[in-house]
């Protein structure tokens, strides 16, 4: 039986992307994939994404950032719980990126959210993935 990630499959066409100096890439749609870019499109690491309709699932065509004309400003994105093995942090766990310059991406009781929005309000959750 195979097991597939979504999740990681959206991040690794996002880091492909960066890689290759892509405008824009395009995911398969979910609610949970567009929660996750809101929070990217929140903390200015992605320009904009949008929905697209095509009859089946849908699309989320994403629009990179870019820092000057090479530089992305991804320079790093990884998934951090797993289908094999999911990662959960309480309020006094939640991980910091980079000493505080990047984000955890978390799925709590009260939405997808930072690491920071979480300790401000002192919950925990599922740590989906780390970005800096």
């Amino acid at each position: 039986m195979t097991i597939s990630d979504p999740i990681a499959d959206m991040l690794t066409v996002i880091r492909n992307g960066c890689k290759a100096k892509l405008k824009r890439v395009d995911v398969p749609a979910s609610r949970l994939k567009q929660d996750i870019l809101k929070v990217l499109l929140m903390e200015k690491f992605i320009n904009n994404y949008k929905y697209i309709e095509d009859g089946k699932q849908g699309k989320l065509r994403i629009y990179l950032k870019y820092a000057g004309e090479e530089q992305s400003v991804i320079s790093g994105i990884e998934r951090v719980s797993t289908p094999g093995l999911r990662r959960y942090a309480d309020k006094k766990s939640v991980p910091r990126v980079q000493g505080g310059l990047g984000i955890a991406v978390l799925t709590t009781s009260q939405g997808v959210m930072t690491d920071k929005e979480a300790r401000r309000k002192g919950i925990g959750g599922e740590v989906l993935c780390r970005v800096w």
